[in-house]
């Protein structure tokens, strides 16, 4: 019998930005918290990096050091996003009514995908 290694990639080192991220936070001194489905990375950036960060279409600046991946938002309820379907395990974030608005309308713009729900 053949044993056959599988080469899984390693979230902690090596993640995609767009599709392992749900939403990320800046802090002091270039250190940025990314929160995935099931982990927390702090890593230390330039602010060349910071820049290029922050200036990504699909993340969207929900508070001052705190910026949301808009295509993995499952569910917005009183001003929560969720992002799992299943709400209390969910991570998520707060944002006032304002934000929550500006996301609803950016959701409209991306209408082609059914799999997302936004609910007031």
């Amino acid at each position: 019998m053949m044993n056959v290694v599988m080469s899984e990639r390693n979230v902690y080192e090596d993640f995609d930005l767009e599709t392992d991220v749900l939403y990320f936070k800046l802090g002091m001194q270039g250190l940025v918290s990314f929160h995935g489905r099931n982990y927390n990375i702090k890593r230390r950036m330039t602010a060349e990096q910071i820049s290029q960060l922050t200036n990504e279409r699909s993340f969207y600046q929900v508070s001052s050091n705190c910026y949301i991946n808009i295509g993995k938002i499952k569910t917005i309820d009183a001003g929560t996003i969720y992002f799992d379907s299943e709400i209390t395990d969910s991570k998520q974030v707060t944002v006032n009514r304002r934000k929550q608005f500006v996301i609803q309308q950016l959701f409209s713009q991306r209408a082609s995908s059914k799999e997302y729900r936004i609910t007031k």
